[in-house]
């Protein structure tokens, strides 16, 4: 496959496998980006440079680079000292842990400040590293790298919005349309706008928009990027007492983030500091933010909006990554990266990923990579007390940071999981699974009640459950046991048949692979 920034591309299938042995082998390589932003300068350090990055330290400061220019369109002193100071910082704590490699990145504010060329050369002279000045172009580009590594196939339109500009790109699955545009529409000259005038603001909010949106030819899906609208989304969160907290892959119709977008946007800061779970760093300026979405999603006509915590950063981080491992399912490399280590048998995941392969007839590919996911994550528990093993599973992988992956199939993975471990949802707050049909819920027992049932017959051992397979008839659940094994079934597996199949309705059998019956229980 071939991933470019625009023309054609050639899609090759793509392969969803567990891979035990590449994943063990790796060794993690702290990787670091500092992004110099007009409203602050954030260092993330990530764990490694690869598909599925967790960050290991994050922190920001607020430079405010894009209000500290004077009459003459430089950067004032004191605003290049602010900058400096913190790039000093973030230089002594990337050394400190051991980084490997620092990215330094550049946005709007550096574009526009008439000096700003100087304070590339200072920070190069301070790091040791030559500052990346992105154009809008660029940004646009990375931005949409971001959404397209944090997401399963996304299409659709990205919008980021930052302190000093707005960046609108197409993506189309793997790569990035034609359709980018960067606009003067960030939260602080429109924030500076609605100072003068609020009505006058969005008429200039909206020339803005007719003259630089790209046409919406792909899916009517608008991804938001940018820490104002994640506020937006945490606000909507609380409001509905949303189970999840990873605002990531949230989703909503477009029509309910455009109402309160507008409601937001008429507020004064004491107003918007009091809504429920609002960053406090975003009171003065969300409501800028708000009226950006809001006149945004008018034009547009989108008819839903996801949330994305992945943008310019990740976009950067994704494209220094070589076509293979930007190939790798983002949502299974990191389920891998966390289940495999702590695992008392990493290669068992593989083992178990073969053995519930035939579960679900006609199992589409975005399903496939979901119960991947389960059977990666299905010994991370293993060292908890055995009475809450599967509510505290269930709790920790429906709020981790996992990417490539809605919220529905959160709730899936860690109603899964918590099955794996004997739990049934009723037994927990269920409206984490109230985000799941009925079936799907029935489902993620099923494959959990499965994975609980390799693990017993097996004791976690590749070798054994090789021995055995697992057939789903019609009627009946049939765990068939070659008659070369030397583990014959006991009372527990019997127990976990029985209780596995039941969550169907079906009747259970255990038999050798001859053919010759040796339990069978309705």
């Amino acid at each position: 496959m071939s991933i470019g920034s625009s023309g054609a591309a050639h899609f090759d299938p793509r392969t969803i496998e567990i891979d035990t042995s590449r994943v063990l082998a790796r060794r993690s390589k702290h990787y670091a980006v500092i992004d110099v932003g007009s409203n602050s300068i954030r260092l993330v350090v990530y764990d490694d440079l690869c598909r599925a990055p967790f960050p290991r330290f994050n922190e920001k400061s607020l430079a405010a680079l894009g209000e500290g220019l004077d009459e003459d369109g430089n950067f004032t002193q004191e605003a290049i000292d602010r900058a400096l100071h913190a790039i000093t910082r973030f230089k002594a704590i990337t050394e400190a842990m051991g980084v490997t490699r620092v990215d330094i990145l550049a946005t709007e504010a550096m574009r526009k400040a008439k000096n700003g060329s100087e304070l590339v050369a200072k920070i190069r002279d301070l790091t040791g590293v030559e500052p990346k000045l992105l154009s809008g172009d660029e940004e646009a580009t990375y931005a949409a790298f971001g959404v397209i590594s944090g997401f399963f196939q996304p299409r659709g339109l990205i919008g980021d919005i930052g302190g000093g500009s707005l960046e609108i790109a197409e993506i189309l699955g793997d790569r990035v349309g034609e359709r980018k545009v960067s606009m003067p529409l960030g939260a602080l000259p429109v924030r500076a706008m609605m100072g003068q005038s609020y009505k006058e603001a969005r008429k200039r909010v909206d020339a803005i928009l007719k003259d630089g949106l790209p046409p919406v030819l792909t899916d009517s899906t608008f991804y938001a990027v940018g820490g104002g609208w994640r506020a937006l989304a945490r606000i909507h969160m609380a409001m509905n007492d949303w189970p999840i907290s990873v605002v990531h892959a949230y989703e909503l119709p477009a029509e309910e983030v455009s109402d309160l977008a507008k409601s937001i946007s008429r507020m004064s800061p004491e107003e918007i500091a009091k809504l429920p779970d609002v960053p406090s760093r975003r009171v003065e300026t969300l409501s800028a933010s708000a009226l950006v979405m809001w006149r945004a999603l008018r034009r547009l006509k989108s008819d839903k909006v996801i949330f994305s915590a992945l943008g310019l950063r990740e976009g950067w981080l994704y494209a220094q990554l070589d076509e293979e491992e930007q190939y790798r399912d983002p949502l299974i490399e990191g389920a891998l990266a966390t289940g495999l280590p702590d695992a008392r048998v990493p290669d068992f995941s593989e083992a178990l990923a073969r053995w519930t392969d035939n579960l679900f007839p006609a199992e589409i590919q975005n399903n496939r990579r979901v119960r991947l996911a389960v059977c990666a994550l299905t010994d991370i528990a293993w060292r908890d007390h055995q009475k809450v093993r599967a509510a505290e599973s269930f709790l920790r992988i429906l709020q981790f940071p996992f990417i490539g992956i809605t919220h529905p199939e959160r709730a899936f993975l860690a109603t899964a999981v918590m099955a794996r471990y004997g739990g049934k949802p009723a037994k927990l707050d269920t409206r984490a699974t109230d985000t799941l049909t009925s079936n799907a819920v029935r489902k993620a027992e099923f494959l959990g009640g499965a994975l609980l049932l390799g693990h017993r017959f097996s004791a976690s051992v590749p070798k054994i459950l090789e021995h055995a397979k697992i057939i789903v008839d019609p009627d009946v659940l049939r765990l068939v046991i070659e008659e070369s094994s030397e583990v014959p079934d006991s009372d527990a597996v019997k127990a976990r048949m029985a209780k596995l199949a039941k969550v169907f309705g079906l009747d259970a059998s255990i038999e050798t692979q001859e053919g010759g019956q040796a339990d069978s229980s309705p």
